[in-house]
């Protein structure tokens, strides 16, 4: 008989967890979403009886409320007896979940009709120690369903060892907004405007013209040297946390000549980080 492999799906509500329970039933493994912890050996021992699937993934989170408890020394039992057992926890920034339970109007297990952001910050201390087990931390906020299903398939792909992390440099115009999903955010308005030479104006930092223009004042290439030599301390400290995607917000007014040609640039200087992009949000924005 093929050893057990279970995955044990949990963390903050709100983040996705049925969306990963999904794409692990895609890849094969048999899901049960919340499963109260206590009856886990009951189901790996019905499978196993039926001839079933060895490839098995439960759903856990807070509305199993005290039974809670006992999921770390059920999951050493079941590690002990030969399986191999993994937990993989969603979590999300609170604004986020808070702005995913106002949308789709569902009611948080803990706040069926009180304070909902008090309730997200009370399950994130109930759920703490199966955080700290975790093999895998997947922060969801500004990830889509298709992001979470793509991390997950390489994830098993890579037999539980997860990817390494996907860097995310987004160049951006502050009078758009600063982009939610940024993680560092670095303000350029104080370098030189290409915006202010009437022939670099109508170009963009992907233009050679302007890029030359901004990465060729003094303060850019102090400020890309510092970037450059924080990023490369922060980058692997911020993988070993567990997380998947990083995005780098640099941004200026507009959005098309500092911030895209210091994003470039960037881009360039983390390339041996692995796995970095680098995207424009506003580049294509044109104003008088």
């Amino acid at each position: 008989m093929n050893p057990l492999h279970l995955v044990v799906i949990t963390g903050m509500s709100g983040a996705g967890r049925s969306s990963a329970l999904r794409a692990l039933e895609d890849l094969g493994f048999f899901c049960v979403d919340n499963l109260p912890p206590a009856l886990v050996p009951d189901l790996l021992t019905l499978l196993a009886g039926k001839g079933g699937s060895m490839r098995v993934a439960v759903g856990i989170d807070v509305r199993a409320g005290l039974l809670l408890e006992g999921a770390g020394e059920l999951l050493d039992a079941l590690t002990q007896e030969g399986s191999e057992v993994e937990l993989i926890f969603l979590e999300s920034q609170d604004e986020e979940l808070v702005r995913r339970f106002s949308e789709t109007r569902r009611v948080h297990p803990l706040a069926p009709g009180g304070n909902l952001l008090q309730a997200i910050r009370d399950e994130r201390e109930r759920v703490a120690v199966l955080r700290s087990r975790a093999r895998l931390i997947i922060d969801t906020t500004g990830l889509s369903v298709h992001d979470l299903r793509r991390t997950l398939v390489d994830y098993v792909a890579h037999g539980g060892r997860s990817s390494p992390m996907v860097t995310r440099v987004l160049s951006f115009g502050f009078k758009y907004g600063i982009p939610v999903d940024a993680d560092l955010v670095f303000d350029l308005r104080y370098l030189p405007n290409p915006h202010f030479v009437p022939e670099l104006r109508p170009h963009t930092g992907l233009e050679s013209e302007v890029a030359d223009f901004v990465m060729g004042a003094p303060e850019a290439v102090e400020l890309l040297d510092d970037l450059c030599a924080l990023l490369r301390k922060l980058l692997p400290r911020y993988a070993r946390e567990g997380k998947s995607y990083l995005t780098i917000a640099v941004g200026c007014t507009g959005g098309r000549h500092r911030s895209v040609a210091m994003a470039e640039a960037l881009g360039s200087c983390l390339v041996e980080a692995g796995g970095v992009r680098v995207e424009h949000r506003d580049v294509g924005i044109v104003t008088e």
